[in-house]
């Protein structure tokens, strides 16, 4: 089988169904990662689609391409997001019960149409948003972003020492590099203290990918963790696929707790390492042309 490539991936409109379907089935909001997780799951998309990348970002094409769907989505009022990053359906959204992707592109263009001095300049008919005149959504431009790929650009070690940092702020104590090659995947140690009471003895690997952690890599973490420890910890700047979830949680073997590139942001964010707030505002198009 050939090597697929970003054609096969569904335009950001193509998708507009599917993900308003996967927020009614969420309850009306998620994540983006539970968000995304569930529009691929209703696409049924192949995993080799899933895990094309998008250029050199860190993002695959999918995620690229569906953070545009939320983009138009928001614009048109049927989505909100806070800054969380937790998105959900608004009051319209929650009224309708489906979407039609040509009205709300066509909508959003001619919002965009009132707003540029040139209307020339934007090509409205190639179906590329880019070229619509559209501002990049948030979460692509977004310091989340840019934080993943300073991630993705550490060197080995000193990704995990930050892990040995990011644990250690999280409560974690012995936390040790082991820093040994053919140690089966296993980056580190450390120990959990629940409640200042029970403690449980933890092994953690931490992996830079673009891509998708697969469940093979869980059960070889899991074979290496044999008899060493009572739970062990995968950290990575990728994703984890459905697989490799369900492996990492099946009943009968030694629970295995995920974090992905996005949970690590959050995390990072939380514990304000490496990671400084600033203030902002917000900006409500709609309020002003509204006037």
């Amino acid at each position: 089988m050939g090597k697929k490539n970003a054609s096969e991936v569904p335009a950001y409109n193509e998708m507009m169904c599917e993900l308003f379907q996967a927020l009614k089935e969420l309850g009306g909001s998620g994540t983006i990662t539970e968000i995304d997780d569930k529009t691929i799951e209703i696409l049924n998309l192949p995993v080799e689609v899933q895990e094309i990348m998008h250029g050199n970002s860190s993002k695959t094409e999918v995620e690229y391409r569906l953070a545009w769907t939320r983009s138009y989505m928001k614009k048109v009022g049927i989505l909100e997001n806070s800054s969380r990053g937790v998105w959900s359906l608004t009051t319209k959204g929650r009224e309708m019960e489906y979407v039609d992707p040509n009205e709300i592109v066509h909508k959003v263009r001619e919002m965009t149409f009132l707003k540029m001095k040139n209307a020339s300049t934007a090509n409205f008919e190639d179906g590329d948003p880019e070229n619509d005149g559209v501002d990049t959504p948030e979460e692509i431009q977004s310091w989340r972003e840019k934080l993943k790929n300073v991630l993705l650009n550490l060197k080995p070690d000193s990704f995990e020492r930050l892990t040995q940092r990011l644990l250690r702020e999280s409560g974690f104590t012995q936390v040790k590099v082991t820093g040994k090659t053919g140690d089966g995947g296993i980056d580190g140690t450390g120990i959990v203290k629940l409640n200042g009471i029970i403690s449980f003895h933890m092994l953690f690997q931490c992996k830079r990918y673009t891509g998708s952690v697969a469940a093979r890599e869980i059960r070889d973490f899991r074979g290496a963790m044999q008899g060493r420890a009572d739970k062990g910890l995968f950290i990575t700047t990728g994703k984890f696929t459905t697989a490799a979830v369900e492996e990492a949680n099946r009943p009968g073997t030694s629970p295995i707790d995920l974090i992905d590139g996005d949970e690590l942001v959050e995390k990072l964010k939380d514990l304000q390492l490496g990671v400084t707030p600033v203030n902002d505002y917000d900006i409500d198009e709609a309020w002003f042309l509204s006037i």
